[in-house]
C-alpha cells in the first residue's frame, strides 16, 4: 500500500466511551472480546441494552480506530455509609495489550465514580492476571487485606 506524500502513518486513535445505546456491532465486538476474560456466554443485544441502561451501571468500551478492543463495567450504588463503586469485567484484546487501553478504561471509570460521589473504587483481580494487577497498582489501586467470600446460588 502506498503512502502519498511519504509521511509515516499516524498513531492509532484510542477512544473510551460510555455505551448508552448499543448496536449489533457493539454486541459483536464484546462477543469477540469477552471470551478472553471468562467462559460465560457474551450478552446478546437485548441483554447488552439492559446492562447499558441499568441505573448505576456504566459500561465502558475502548475503541481503536473504531473497533472494540476493550471493556470495563463500573457499578455505583448508594448504601447507608455512602456511595460504593466497583469495577468489574475489565478486558483488553490480547492483540493490543500494553498500549495504554486498560489504563484509559480504568481512568475513565475513576472519573465517573468520582462524579457519582464515590470516595473509593474497589475491584478484584485474580493473582494470575499479573499484567492487569500491575496496571491497577500503576493507576493508584492498593491491595487490601480482606477476605472475599462467595455463596454460589442454585438456579431456580
Amino acid at each position: 500500500m502506498s503512502n502519498p506524500g511519504g509521511a509515516a502513518p499516524g498513531p492509532a486513535t484510542v477512544t473510551v466511551e460510555r455505551l448508552l445505546e448499543p448496536d449489533a456491532s457493539d454486541a459483536a465486538g464484546l462477543a469477540r472480546l469477552l471470551p478472553q476474560l471468562s467462559s460465560a456466554a457474551p450478552p446478546d443485544l437485548a441483554t447488552l441494552t439492559a446492562i447499558a441502561s441499568a441505573p448505576g451501571t456504566s459500561l465502558l468500551l475502548a475503541r481503536l480506530d473504531g473497533q472494540v478492543v476493550g471493556s470495563l463495567t463500573l457499578v455505583t450504588f448508594r448504601i447507608p455509609t455512602g456511595v460504593r463503586a466497583i469495577v468489574e469485567d475489565v478486558v483488553v484484546d490480547e492483540t493490543v495489550r500494553g498500549r495504554g487501553i486498560g489504563a484509559a478504561l480504568v481512568e475513565e471509570a475513576l472519573r465517573i465514580a468520582a462524579l457519582a460521589g464515590a470516595r473509593n473504587v474497589d475491584l478484584t483481580s485474580r493473582p494470575s492476571r499479573e499484567a492487569a494487577n500491575r496496571l491497577y497498582e500503576r493507576v493508584g489501586f492498593i491491595r487490601r487485606e480482606t477476605n472475599v467470600w462467595r455463596n454460589v446460588l442454585e438456579s431456580p
